[in-house]
């Protein structure tokens, strides 16, 4: 039986019907969800279905669904960040500084963020205690081995080459993170971590990109 859900938003509004089993309509074997704004009527296979479960398509006419639809929009900028010494360090602050102008401008949406090297990573983890970021670099230098022993052939650039690519694969380089009313919608213990993992630091760049309404 499908269940139809009616979404409101500040600005608009759509309506989401939820097939649990859509092979039963093979129109719809691909989506077991179909949205559409109230604006539009739904096709007429999905009237059927709803006329079928007895359950109603309308869209709503409230005040709020009647306003204007708000446009996504798109901001984008690249964060240039000083040499960090090898090892995990906190950088929420320093991003926010750099695009809450951008940022501003947003009551819903995501921030992209893109780290734009192989030897280090971004992940999002404890923002308050020092030692979990210390304890996080010691568990890092413990799995990946370091130094003439280790079964590396990429060592061109030293012995910290290859277990920094490895440690960046681990971590990734790259996050979202939800957008709300202007700000990031961080939990109260996350912070954003830049993790360098060489040990001749240079300036790293991250493209942050942000859409929504």
């Amino acid at each position: 039986m499908p269940l139809v859900t009616k979404f409101p938003q500040t600005t608009q509004s759509c309506i989401i019907i939820r097939f649990p089993n859509p092979v039963a309509l093979p129109s719809l074997q691909r989506s077991s969800s179909i949205f559409f704004p109230p604006s539009l009527n739904p096709p007429k296979t999905l009237r059927t279905a709803a006329l079928i479960t007895n359950i109603s398509l309308k869209p709503s006419t409230t005040t709020e669904d009647q306003g204007v639809m708000a446009t996504p929009k798109w901001a984008q900028k690249t964060i240039t960040l000083t040499p960090h010494k090898r090892g995990c360090h906190l950088i929420t602050s320093k991003i926010v500084k750099e695009i809450e102008q951008d940022l501003s401008g947003f009551k819903c949406g995501l921030a992209h963020f893109l780290l734009q090297h192989t030897s280090a990573s971004l992940t999002l983890n404890e923002n308050y205690d020092t030692d979990v970021r210390d304890d996080t670099e010691t568990f890092l230098n413990k799995i990946v081995p370091e130094g003439r022993s280790a079964p590396w052939k990429h060592t061109l650039e030293g012995p910290d080459d290859m277990p920094a690519h490895i440690k960046s694969s681990m971590f990734g380089c790259s996050l979202t993170v939800p957008i709300t009313d202007g700000r990031l919608n961080l939990g109260t213990w996350q912070g954003i971590w830049l993790c360098e993992h060489r040990d001749y630091p240079t300036p790293r760049k991250i493209v942050v990109t942000m859409n929504g309404i």
